[in-house]
């Protein structure tokens, strides 16, 4: 029988696959190493079994231990995967900006999470790198593990993620993209390669907000670099000991909003259904991309899995709030059409008159009204069915044949979400602006507003 002996043994020999539509543009191939294949769903699963092994051989876990770690998530699960099989308990501390599905999976695993505010320095006695420190002095047999200064996060890099990429390229791997936060993928990984051949260019992805970009092109930490941002787990407000600048050839910074659409961009056209970094990763890869040529070979690290972030980056709402999605609404329908007046007819009208109102105006769905009130619509295709069975109803009033009134819907609704209202039976709505006046939208106006 072939399986493994327990989950940590599944870590690793992540696939490395091809991006096809949304580094169309870009001359050379691009292959993303998919991470979230990984048992706790992210790259850090890698050195959190490693900084685990390491603490044991040196005498720092002991049986019966604690680990206490500061982490935005992902290497909190890992360290939680190891706990569950090595039979350790866990406390992480982790920032308010983390989505709360990191939390709930934390906790789902066994561990203790403690939420800390993320706009605070790493100094102050509120920071989750603080509390964790803290917790740590406090907590008999426990163990900080420290993942930013722990060099064994950068050393599992080295050992497997370099090699697996290496392989998997048969070495032909000319770039390898990171986008970074404590620094042990980029660095060891990009170590690795670069002592397989010292050509290849090790580009780090840096989010706005962050200070590494600064100190990599200066040497210098400078705090006013610093400021809150969205993007999660990558950039930092400190420098960790897992980076050695040496290894990285060029850093550029993405914004939260770029990090965002792009993640999207992946998950809809190559069907990955990635993590926010990912979407940085790439989005800093389309930056960097005029220095590419048709030989090179680029590998982007995607770190996580999407299902981490699906009340976030994926929530249409949440993007919406923050001005990431770039959206056509109700509103901007019936802003096109430049004030055009709404088209009604009285309930007590013939049905004839109502032809030849849709023949004057040159459409097919028409508001029924008694006074002020919209009280139904009458439809060119339920009319000609109706017709057709009588055509005496010609004679009849509209209130006789009409049909219940459109659905009424928000300005502020996404044109694809009025498929849910639009459909065979139903072929419009209708909206109520700032002054109060009804609009209708139809079929044909999402048609026309689409293809703009």
């Amino acid at each position: 029988m072939k399986y493994a002996a327990n989950i940590l043994e599944t870590i690793g020999h992540t696939p490395l696959v091809k991006l096809n539509r949304v580094t169309a543009s870009l001359p050379c191939p691009v292959f993303a190493k998919v991470e979230f294949f990984n048992p706790g769903n992210s790259i850090k699963d890698r050195m959190a079994i490693k900084m685990v092994e390491v603490a044991e051989q040196k005498g720092l876990l002991k049986p019966g231990g604690t680990i206490i770690e500061g982490t935005s998530g992902n290497t909190g699960m890992g360290l939680a995967l190891a706990a569950v099989i090595k039979g350790y308990k866990c406390i992480f501390t982790t920032t308010d900006k983390q989505s709360k599905e990191k939390v709930d999976i934390l906790k789902a695993v066994g561990a203790e999470v403690i939420v800390c505010p993320t706009n605070v320095e790493p100094e102050d006695p509120r920071s989750y790198y603080s509390v964790s420190k803290r917790l740590a002095t406090e907590i008999p047999n426990s163990f900080y593990v420290n993942q930013y200064d722990n060099l064994a996060n950068r050393d599992a890099h080295y050992e497997q993620t370099g090699p697996e990429i290496w392989e998997q390229t048969d070495g032909k791997v000319t770039h390898l993209i990171v986008a970074t936060g404590t620094g042990g993928t980029i660095t060891g990984t990009g170590k690795f390669l670069k002592e397989k051949n010292p050509n290849i260019k090790v580009w780090a992805i840096d989010s706005y907000g962050s200070l590494l970009k600064k100190y990599f092109e200066t040497g210098e930490i400078d705090m006013s670099e610093v400021y809150p941002y969205i993007t999660e787990g990558i950039g930092e407000d400190f420098v960790p000991q897992n980076y050695d600048m040496g290894v990285i050839d060029a850093f550029t910074k993405v914004t939260d909003k770029d990090g965002a659409v792009m993640a999207r961009r992946i998950t809809k056209e190559e069907g990955i259904f990635v993590g926010y970094s990912a979407g940085s990763a790439v989005a800093g890869l389309m930056q960097l991309k005029d220095t590419l040529k048709p030989d090179d070979v680029v590998v982007v690290i995607f770190h996580d899995h999407g299902s981490r972030y699906v009340g976030k980056v994926y929530n249409d709402q949440w993007m919406m709030e923050r001005g990431f999605l770039d959206v056509k609404t109700v509103k901007d329908i019936v802003g096109a059409r430049r004030n055009m007046p709404l088209v009604t007819i009285d309930a007590d009208e013939k049905v004839s008159e109502a032809i030849a109102k849709m023949r004057k105006f040159d459409i097919e769905h028409i508001p029924v009204t008694k006074g002020s009130d919209i009280i139904g619509a009458v439809s060119e295709s339920g009319l000609f069915n109706k017709l057709i069975d009588n055509p005496h109803l010609k004679d009849a009033t509209v209130q006789e044949v009409m049909h219940a009134p459109f659905p009424m819907v928000s300005q502020e609704t996404p044109i694809e979400k009025l498929s849910v209202y639009i459909n065979r039976e139903n072929g419009a709505v209708m909206t109520k602006d700032e002054s109060g006046d009804h609009h209708i939208v139809t079929k044909y106006d999402i048609i026309q507003a689409l293809g703009r």
